[in-house]
């Protein structure tokens, strides 16, 4: 189990009180800035998808969601090579799929034209489809981690090559679900490039000032888990509860606030693009850190509870692909949809259980 630092270090760090306002000044900082350079993100995001042809989901499913998982890519990368953290690489990298589907509600709740369902494009359902299948496959992998730890009887080869196929599995999977998806909008894409095309930025300065706001999101949003967990390292959260859920949630802040500037801008399927397409970058990033983790498989030296983590965003998942079939029409409370407090739920469930029984 990896062992928390309970006081504060950093280059920000003197010992005084000043040194804490230092650093909730610099995690305003980050949430300032990547909420401005989000905002940016989404315009002109869909400026290139007008010019381009390409669909507002595709858009938010490989270029968002790329720029805004970045974060956690740092995190975890930095996790498992410096900090010796594997708790909360893995933590923050599943916990931040879980924090993407709640975000979901988020939209359901503020988007007053109707429930999100009504108006997302099917392609979301494959996006949701390949998430399930790459969160069972982690599920899978690290469930036999855990008996390999056990030193359970006759699953020693077994799990060796579990180890040695999960990894190359799990990014050829991504890739495949790039591909795919791709190939699905760009056959049902709706042909919308030439409307108003005279009144929008040219592709070249449309795709500058995409490059512009991408580079300070991933700036920021690397720069804001530092920052963040040396703040939750004073509470004494342990390295699962405050990677899935403290640093996940800061993490996850770039998708937030993309798809939030999405939603006032009317691309709705930029924003769920974006969030279920964060998750998929997600379990490609455990992928990742895998490859990284010198001393041996990533899945035998984290802590069960992840597994709460992985099945809670199955779950969620699953309902949101329930939510993009049906359609729901009625809101309860004229607030949100059945579909959203049932995510919500899921999501309180899965807090619970990883602050009450993680490492």
């Amino acid at each position: 189990m990896a062992v928390i630092n309970r006081t504060p270090r950093g280059p920000c760090y003197d010992g005084s009180m000043h040194s804490v306002d230092i650093l909730w000044l610099q995690f305003a900082l980050c949430a300032g800035l990547i909420g401005i350079a989000g905002a940016q993100l989404s315009i002109y995001g869909d400026v290139i998808a007008r010019r381009t042809g390409l669909s507002g989901s595709w858009i938010g499913l490989a270029l968002l969601a790329t720029v805004t998982s970045l974060p956690e890519l740092a995190t975890g990368i930095t996790s498992v090579t410096i900090a010796n953290a594997p708790n909360l690489a893995v933590g923050d990298a599943l916990g931040s799929c879980v924090v993407n589907l709640v975000f979901l509600v988020v939209i359901d709740l503020f988007f007053r034209k109707g429930p999100i369902w009504q108006v997302a494009s099917k392609g979301h359902v494959l996006a949701g489809a390949f998430g399930i299948v790459m969160l069972g496959l982690t599920l899978t992998t690290l469930q036999m981690g855990q008996l390999k730890s056990g030193s359970a009887t006759g699953v020693g080869e077994v799990s060796y090559v579990v180890f040695n196929l999960a990894t190359p599995m799990l990014l050829a999977l991504y890739l495949v679900a790039m591909r795919t998806v791709f190939a699905f909008e760009k056959r049902n894409a709706v042909e919308h490039q030439n409307s108003a095309s005279g009144q929008l930025p040219s592709k070249k300065k449309a795709l500058l000032m995409f490059s512009l706001a991408g580079a300070t999101v991933m700036g920021a949003g690397i720069w804001l888990p530092f920052v963040s967990s040396q703040l939750a390292a004073s509470m004494g959260w342990n390295n699962s509860f405050m990677g899935s859920l403290f640093v996940a949630l800061v993490t996850s802040a770039p998708e937030l606030a993309v798809t939030t500037a999405a939603l006032r801008i009317g691309a709705v399927n930029m924003a769920i693009g974006n969030l279920l397409g964060s998750n998929l970058f997600n379990v490609a990033i455990i992928a990742i850190d895998d490859l990284l983790y010198a001393p041996g498989s990533l899945f035998t030296a984290i802590s069960s509870v992840h597994a709460v983590t992985a099945s809670s965003a199955i779950s969620m998942t699953g309902l949101a692909l329930i939510g993009l079939f049906f359609k729901p029409q009625s809101r309860v409370f004229h607030l949100t949809g059945w579909v959203s407090i049932g995510l919500l739920a899921l999501y309180l469930l899965n807090t619970v259980v990883v602050y009450l029984y993680g490492e």
